[in-house]
């Protein structure tokens, strides 16, 4: 399969329509699309990327106004999410309609639904007229691709085509909560931090830790992800690792002596932003172990952690 690399949505979109899985950018990661209504394409995402079939994907729609075709109800909290948070960096776990075939929820009766802020994405899901189902566009396990260049690492001949965007803003996956319960829950943690989502509904509370056997109400929760192939070894604040030869860094202090590819963030959102294409960086470059400076517990960097500590395989 040659992988078309495209800068119109429109053309993107007709490829999607037609059947074909598309890759296309969004504000927190590459995202790799296929229509709702075509069981192949479906299947085509979970090959191309390897992905395991009990892992659910997540439902892009272009306007809020899209949720009937893929929520069979909103809760009163789903509904004050939805009109803060969309568009935006979140996906909310709802009752599924009959549209959604149980080949995008991994068999749930519920489907975790996104709207992006992204332009291009925006533009790309309107033109498609169907709500597209994409997880993230890299090979399962890896690094999430936050360009199109890395998309295109990953999957080149295994995927239609990639739509063209800019590097992803923020660079992690989408904050995801759970509205199906009494109370919901933040699956897992994104750009739209818990103290924000809590300031809309105080209840809101952080999942505690997936069982093996547990059927996943999102991804990222139970398989190994974000890993890059070097080792990752993950350090609090003000603690210097024991280093080892070919070695990387990244974090937001001083590096420690003796690392030569280096990676100092200015901020939480530097951080998050810069992660995964440092990992791509380093395996680049052979490195074989990349420390990672652990940012505090609150706001963004509970996400940043997450994903530190989920390619370290601290989960």
């Amino acid at each position: 399969m040659k992988t078309l690399i495209t800068d119109s949505p429109l053309e993107a979109a007709a490829l999607l329509i037609a059947g074909k899985t598309v890759a296309f950018p969004t504000e927190t990661v590459y995202g790799l699309g296929a229509a709702i209504d075509s069981p192949a394409a479906i299947a085509e995402v979970f090959k191309a990327k390897g992905r395991p079939q009990d892992n659910p994907l997540i439902v892009h729609i272009s306007t809020p106004e899209e949720l009937p075709r893929v929520a069979s109800k909103l809760s009163p909290e789903a509904e004050l999410l939805v009109s803060r948070f969309f568009p935006g960096p979140l996906t909310l776990v709802l009752p599924k309609s009959n549209e959604v075939p149980y080949a995008v929820t991994a068999g749930l009766d519920s489907v975790g639904v996104r709207c992006p802020a992204h332009p291009v994405a925006h533009e790309f899901l309107k033109c498609c007229h169907t709500p597209v189902a994409a997880p993230s566009a890299n090979r399962s396990g890896r690094p999430s691709a936050t360009s199109w260049e890395a998309v295109r690492n990953d999957l080149d001949g295994r995927i239609a085509a990639i739509l063209k965007g800019s590097n992803s803003r923020i660079g992690l996956e989408s904050t995801i909560v759970d509205c199906t319960g009494p109370n919901p829950v933040m699956l897992r943690a994104g750009a739209i931090t818990l103290e924000e989502l809590q300031e809309v509904i105080p209840a809101i509370t952080p999942a505690g830790k997936t069982q093996k056997n547990e059927p996943l109400k999102s991804p990222g929760l139970k398989y190994p992800h974000y890993a890059p192939r070097a080792t990752v070894v993950t350090h609090e604040q003000g603690k210097s690792p024991a280093l080892t030869p070919d070695s990387a860094w990244i974090g937001l202090g001083v590096p420690p002596v003796g690392i030569t590819i280096k990676k100092t963030c200015i901020s939480l959102d530097e951080y998050a932003q810069e992660l995964f294409s440092f990992f791509r960086h380093c395996d680049r470059e052979a490195v074989q172990t990349i420390y990672c400076e652990l940012p505090p517990e609150k706001g963004l960097g509970r996400a940043i952690r997450d994903r530190l500590n989920r390619a370290a395989g601290n989960h």
